[in-house]
């Protein structure tokens, strides 16, 4: 087993603006594309768990399997689990775990799962063959990322391009790779699957309550997260720059006719059995 290493800082962190997002996410609005391929027996890990949500509603989907979700920090499985208990799972279990080294045996899941995952680690290609490793043959590598430089959104906002500028070259500082949903295919091809299936889905804010609550949590976390704190402190921008992003965003979220989309990268890997 290679040493345990991260290689690229975590640009979110867990403020309460950034769970704000991950408690929202759900199987259904983030994992529909593997939905279909579940069965009821799987055994399945889902890597990077956050506070938990899809992995609750994976392991409902998997009443005679068992979901392990994992995670690089401690503190956020607390939440993990507390959502499981909350839904009365008992078939579910959480552990501390870096995807670059991954401390399984080989061939052990049906099904390894990761969302919003690769964009943040230092070696996707590394991290797709860990995942690989522990995969079962004929097993499924399930991955999800978005892609910054994809999203869209209307009207113009030039303070809203100064953030996506802004965040990509924060989010590359920490040695991750923003526009990871264009590169899944071929980070998976490099990593040795032979069998890609790879497609794309969207998250779209467009009524009055998602642009409130979209615009809100990322004008909140352009102030108040840790990826504030990094744009700051690698000298990214100045407060007042912040600033004004988070006014942009703000202000978007205000305009009746405002829409955002988000795109994000899938890929459905099978391991050769």
């Amino acid at each position: 087993m290679p040493e345990t290493r991260e290689t690229a800082v975590y640009t979110h962190g867990h403020h309460e603006s950034v769970l704000r997002s991950h408690t929202w996410r759900t199987a259904a609005n983030s994992a529909a594309y593997l939905l279909p391929s579940l069965e009821p027996h799987m055994r399945i890990l889902d890597i990077g768990c956050g506070p938990g949500t899809i992995t609750a509603d994976l392991a409902e989907r998997v009443p005679d399997g068992h979901v392990t979700g994992v995670d690089l920090a401690p503190a956020i499985l607390e939440r993990a689990r507390a959502t499981a208990a909350a839904r009365g799972l008992r078939n579910t279990g959480f552990a501390v775990a870096d995807v670059h080294a991954l401390d399984y045996p080989d061939d052990t899941f049906c099904v390894v799962h990761a969302h919003q995952v690769l964009q943040h680690v230092g070696d996707p290609v590394r991290a797709l063959r860990e995942m690989r490793r522990v995969t079962r043959p004929g097993g499924l590598v399930a991955v999800r990322d978005a892609d910054y430089a994809a999203m869209t959104w209307y009207p113009a906002s030039e303070g809203l391009d100064g953030w996506l500028d802004l965040y990509r070259r924060v989010a590359r500082a920490n040695g991750g790779e923003p526009d990871a949903g264009r590169r899944l295919r071929a980070w998976a091809l490099r990593a040795g699957f032979t069998d890609v299936t790879a497609g794309s889905g969207t998250w779209t804010f467009a009524t009055a309550e998602e642009r409130a609550w979209w615009s809100g949590l990322w004008a909140d976390r352009t102030l108040a997260s840790a990826y504030a704190d990094r744009a700051l402190r690698g000298g990214h921008a100045s407060e007042a720059e912040l600033r004004d992003a988070s006014r942009a965003w703000r202000e978007w979220g205000a305009r009746q006719e405002g829409w955002f989309s988000v795109l994000h990268g899938e890929i459905l890997c099978r391991k050769e059995a």
